[in-house]
């Protein structure tokens, strides 16, 4: 069965006939309003998709879709046997054929339309793949696009398992304890697995890099062996209970330490030390549901679940100490209505889910209410009713008492009423507000949306925990894009309201061309105005200034061939630039040795998207030398070294850095260097640091440089790093650190620091229940965070200019809080000088350079310059009164940065109120990065706590800094890792043939699936995720059910589908099971965002995002700033920047892949079946806002 998934706009005008379309072609057109103008809509998206006789697609024309308004053709052509074995990219046309097919080679050529602009210079301007010679099709080989990855090719390799592999053979015990699984894991009676006893796949990486992945009978994962060299391997096992539950992973420094150092034999068991310490454990009910988990280094977490599956308390090892339980309550629809810390003393796991067994903790709403902690809330409290402490609440429907006054409009637009009864449109089912308490006191944080009458969110307000607020106001679009944004706002009530301005201009395919900028009456600034190619990349962007077409700073983009970025500006000549940056991947222009001492350690070209070099060049001084850094990578593409190189001397060895690991990425040593000094030939080591552990958990950093400095510490004798679990099992969190003077860390139930003592200074931190930060005092030092706007106790001899400095200090004056940072998309406002500051950002995210226009000239002056000023013109017989003298630049700062993020070689500066800069995060007075859920400790290369997210990467510690690659990877709120953020995987029909040939089952793509009955589809149209889940079908007399509940296979059958293949293509029909059915239906029904103790791993930061995801079918694009806020330093200023080119729809893809690991059971315990179809209806919603981003 083909079905062909045709959009709206296609249906709508399937009846009108379009004279420019090819009418001898087979087609489907399809044409996306994006204005309104009567009859006649200026711009529009439209696409026409031509088939062959066959119905397969042939060719893809965007019709003036290039910013020039050319066309856009992607031709799609097959081989002998009928396969798509090349997938080309899309070619701009110099011209427009109005929707007209273009003529195409119908055999396998390098430009079957031909590239008329020369977009490509003869690139090689497809991927192919190399498929068997078997009737599996299975892929041989994946080439990427681009001369140089012609002789590049991923390999797969498909065979069965030799006993010479030494796959472990472990057995389990399971037995029944508290009412949950409890497995005895020991290996069998042959320790090793025989021969041909497992399947065996080995993909080989563009640069020889191996991952070998075992499987047994049953498509269980086994074994993934990551392949250091040819006698090391890095082994992570995954060993299932009887019931076929993942009961244990073995990462890989746990599989080390049992096979190698402890000789493990037949019959063995895992040694209690190695699998509390190293190895992921799970528990499960009777009901299939994950109850209890033990994470390497941690206590033991626990959950319960109501009759509904929902998920309603969780209780980690630290709320264990105080008998607590973190509660999250339901309204009937699954909707999370508030969440609290519920004391119970001496309350078992057990015993608590034997209380909660018989009910389903469902609450709804009540005109009174009860009142917690200084707060009303008008839902029922009857089960569960031992609250104490309520972080959150979430209204839906109506807004709650005590809202402010709803306007009835905004910016002209209509504000969608809360009359359901006396209107045909109504805030019924959406989102209508969120409070959410602090957590360190009973302050709270109250939220208000309202929307329009396509129930879009166009505005917003917020009542700070001080009183003041934030309000936010949008005009969108016919399409929802946003024209313009105001945001007001005060930190106290009190205060003299502050406005923010932006307006968006866009091109006719909704490209953000212009943004300015104005702060209350203040000029207006143009922050950005972009140019793209006919790509629609970014060719370049004007930063600054107040006039159209003119820029403080022109910032030039170029990328290779795979859509990798490689360079912003010209770093061999600036020119006017103040800043220049090169990116090399395959290319080595610098020392491929560059220090001696480690001779093994060479900077090579790489083709897997790892970075081999990074130049850049400032304009900060005369004739300044370019820099440069030369990376080496194991084979997990961790970073071996990061050798610095200036162009005058590149050997000299100065602010190197080379890492050595375990197998599972603990730091083992450090070393690194510092400037050259004056008469020296090489650069003076300041690092040499010895790590040790007990697990995972580092307990010592021992500096062997002797005088060293400015690294780490250099004392006589180290100190040991203490963690919350030394005196009993708590949840991994480093609470002293002596050797940097950090005598005591206190952690709320986040495990977020709430107070740091260091060196005798104190460090007191306030957030809400969201894990969001809204204050900081660090001695008598505050800092407020209120909605992106930042206020600190500021002196009155702080001078106004040039970023906050220092003027003449009164010893009797007091400090008041003030306004001293106002975020923008390109850097921020100075509100204490009132001037725009302007960041030159790396691939990361990094602060590089920070530059303004102090004078107000239109031209930043980069270093110290003459300036002059006269009363009049110049007349050599009556010459005019003049001042002058020499000014300092107009460059802020200038940030550079060792590979884990230490500062090297930076400009002091004055401003001591933005202090944010790798990654973008902000520096702490403790020398730590805050980046939202942990922070970061740059000098030794790790974070202080174990990672929420710690199960998606299971081979890999807890405490590891972005999978040890900081070159390529960014974590943007320190939760979970985006890898190769410049790079990009499988697209397309690239990502459907591979994702055929790797999954079990697969068959050939030619065959017609009508030949197998027992094919399970996907939710056919019309039908509800419950209705479809549910649906039974007989087949020989035997029930199954229609459609899978492999969540993986149905987004693989979505993809499939999209590229006209067939929709049910993936996994076949499950046997009926009357259980499984009804949990099916619950799971839909509710469609709880929880997964088996994501609670447990996220605490309740989420809470905001689960408005969102449970809403999200019916918001689609209008809700996207819940989940992006705070997932990447341009995200939060989506709204007011409009450019969906600023927003990485990764953010989003981190919640799906977890989702789906979950489920499959590749990365943590899988989910029940209610809680896994709750996930499929989450995954389904996530998807359509993918499709806004791109």
């Amino acid at each position: 069965m083909k079905k062909i998934l045709i959009p709206i706009g296609t249906l709508l005008l399937s009846g009108l006939v379009y004279g420019q379309l090819s009418p001898t072609e087979n087609y489907v057109y399809t044409k996306t309003y994006l204005d309104y103008n009567g009859t006649t809509a200026s711009k529009t998206s439209e696409t026409v998709q031509y088939f062959d006789g066959l119905g397969r697609p042939k060719q893809i024309v965007n019709i003036k879709a290039s910013p020039l308004g050319k066309d856009v053709v992607t031709p799609i052509i097959y081989d002998g046997f009928g396969r798509q074995t090349r997938d080309y990219l899309p070619v701009p046309q110099l011209s427009t054929s109005n929707g007209a097919i273009y003529t195409q080679a119908s055999v396998l050529v390098d430009f079957p339309v031909g590239d008329p602009a020369n977009t490509y210079t003869n690139e090689k301007a497809f991927a192919e793949k190399q498929l068997e010679n078997s009737p599996l099709d299975r892929i041989h080989q994946q080439i990427q696009v681009g001369n140089d990855w012609a002789s590049k090719p991923v390999k797969f390799n498909y065979e069965a398992n030799e006993v010479n592999d030494r796959v472990g053979n472990f057995g389990t015990t399971t037995t029944w304890v508290e009412n949950a699984t409890k497995t005895i894991v020991k290996t069998g009676n042959n320790l090793f697995y025989a021969t041909a006893q497992l399947y065996k796949s080995t993909v080989t990486d563009e640069d020889g890099n191996k991952t070998i992945e075992f499987k047994n009978g049953q498509g269980q994962i086994i074994l993934v062996r990551k392949v250091l060299s040819a006698t090391e391997n890095a082994d992570t096992y995954y060993i299932y209970n009887e019931y076929n539950q993942l009961a244990i992973v073995v990462p890989p420094k746990a599989a080390f330490s049992f096979f190698e150092e402890y000789g493990a034999g037949s019959d063995d068991e895992i040694p209690n030390d190695i699998l509390n310490n190293l190895c992921y454990q799970y528990k499960y009910d009777g009901r299939n549901r994950l109850v209890e988990k033990k994470l390497p280094g941690k206590g033991w977490e626990y959950m319960v679940y109501d009759k509904a599956d929902h998920l309603v308390a969780t209780q980690d090892a630290n709320l264990r100490q105080t008998s607590t339980w973190l509660v999250t309550k339901y309204d009937r629809f699954g909707r999370v209505i508030y969440t609290g810390l519920m004391p119970l003393s001496n309350e078992t796991r057990g015993s608590l889910q034997g209380m909660t067994n018989p009910h389903v903790i469902v609450e709804s709403s009540n005109n009174t209410g009860f009142t917690k902690n200084g707060m009303q809330i008008y839902y029922t409290n009857n089960l569960y009713s031992q609250i104490e402490t309520v972080l959150s609440v979430n209204y839906y429907d109506t807004y709650p008492a005590g809202t402010p006054a709803i306007p009835t409009q905004i910016l002209g637009q209509s504000i969608l009423s809360q009359d359901a009864q006396n209107s045909n449109m109504s805030t019924k089912s959406l989102p209508t507000a969120s409070y959410m308490k602090n957590i360190e006191d009973d302050n709270w944080t109250k939220n208000y949306t309202w929307y329009d009458q396509k129930e879009r969110s166009i505005g917003s307000h917020s009542i700070n925990h001080l009183g003041g607020y934030t309000k936010t106001e949008s005009l969108l679009d016919f399409s929802g894009t946003p024209k313009m944004t105001i945001t007001k706002h005060k930190r106290l009530d009190s205060d003299t309201e502050r406005v923010i301005t932006e307006n968006f201009t866009y091109d006719h395919q909704n490209r953000l061309l212009t943004h300015t900028h104005q702060v209350d009456n203040n000029a207006v600034e143009y922050l950005a105005q972009n140019k793209y190619n006919e790509l629609s990349q970014l060719e370049y962007k004007k930063v600054g200034g107040m006039n159209l077409g003119q820029g403080l700073q022109q910032v030039d983009y170029k990328y290779n061939i795979r859509g990798w970025m490689t360079q912003v500006n010209n770093p061999t000549n600036l020119g006017s630039d103040l800043f220049g940056y090169k990116i090399k991947y395959n290319q080595v222009e610098g020392e491929q040795t560059p220090n001696n001492d480690f001779l093994a350690l060479q900077v090579k070209p790489k083709f897997n998207g790892n970075i081999a070099e990074v130049d850049w060049k400032t304009s900060t001084q005369e004739n300044e030398p370019l820099k440069r850094y030369g990376y080496v990578y194991d084979g997990l593409n961790r970073l071996l070294a990061g050798f610095y190189q200036n162009e005058i001397n590149p050997t000299a060895k100065e602010y190197f850095e080379k890492i050595d690991y375990d197998l599972s990425g603990n730091i083992m040593r450090l070393q690194r260097s510092a400037e050259l000094m004056t008469g020296n030939t090489a650069a003076f080591k300041i690092d040499n640091l010895k790590y040790d552990y007990l697990g995972n958990r580092l307990t010592k950093v021992t500096e062997e440089q002797i005088g060293g400095n400015n690294g780490y510490p250099y004392l006589a004798s180290h100190n040991t790093i203490e963690y919350d679990n030394n005196l009993a099992n708590g949840n991994g969190n480093m609470t002293k650190h002596l050797d940097k003077g950090i005598s005591s860390i206190q952690y709320n139930f986040l495990n977020l620091p709430k107070q740091i003592t260091q060196n005798a200074q104190v460090t007191n931190y306030v957030y809400r229940a969201d894990g969001v930060k809204v204050k900081k005092l660090f001695g008598d030092i505050e800092t407020n965070y209120l909605d992106g706007f930042q206020y600190k106790s500021t002196m009155p001899s702080e001078s106004g200019n040039g970023g906050g400095g220092i003027g003449v200090i009164d010893p009797n004056e007091v400090a008041v809080m003030k306004l001293r940072i106002i975020p923008t998309s390109e850097g921020y406002f100075d509100a204490l000088s009132n001037q725009y500051i302007y960041n030159y950002t790396d691939h990361l995210g990094n602060v590089r350079l920070s530059y303004s226009d102090t004078n107000k000239d239109g031209i930043v002056q980069p270093r110290r310059y003459f300036w002059q000023q006269c009363d009049g013109p110049w007349d050599p017989f009556n010459p005019p009164n003049c001042i002058d003298g020499w000014r300092p630049g107009e460059i802020v700062e200038v940030n550079n940065y060792y590979p884990f993020g230490l500062m090297h070689n930076y400009t002091a500066t004055t401003q001591n109120a933005y202090q944010y800069k790798y990654n973008g995060k902000e520096l702490q007075e403790t020398g730590m990065y805050d980046y939202g859920a942990r922070f970061y400790m740059p000098d030794i290369g790790r974070w202080g706590v174990i990672d929420p997210l710690a199960e998606k990467y299971q081979p890999f510690n807890a405490y590891n800094y972005v999978l040890n690659n900081p070159i390529s990877n960014i974590d943007p709120d320190g939760m979970d890792v985006i890898e190769n953020s410049t790079s990009v995987t499988y697209t397309g029909s690239d990502a459907q043939s591979a994702f055929k040939n790797l999954i079990a089952n697969t068959s050939s793509d030619s065959g017609d699936d009508k030949k197998n009955p027992r094919k399970a589809g996907s939710i056919p149209k019309g039908m509800t995720e419950a209705e479809s889940l549910i649906e039974v079908v007989k087949i020989d007399g035997k029930k199954y059910h229609k459609n899978t509940t492999n969540q993986f296979a149905v987004l693989l059958n979505k993809i499939n589908s999209s590229l006209n293949g067939d929709d049910d293509y993936f996994v076949e029909h499950k046997e009926y099971d009357p259980v499984l059915a009804k949990q099916l239906q619950t799971g839909a029904n509710v469609g709880s965002y929880f997964i088996g103790g994501s609670v447990a791993k996220t605490g309740i930061r989420v809470v905001s995002e689960k408005i969102f995801v449970n809403n999200l079918k019916k918001l689609g694009f209008k809700e996207l700033q819940v989940v992006v806020k705070g997932y990447h330093p341009e995200m939060n200023t989506f709204f007011r920047s409009g450019g969906k080119e600023a927003v990485s729809s990764k953010a989003l893809q981190a919640y799906k892949e977890l989702a789906t690991r979950i489920v499959n059971g590749t990365g943590g315990a899988p989910a029940s079946k209610a809680t896994e179809t709750a996930l499929r209806v989450q995954i389904q919603r996530i998807e359509m806002i993918n499709k806004a981003l791109k």
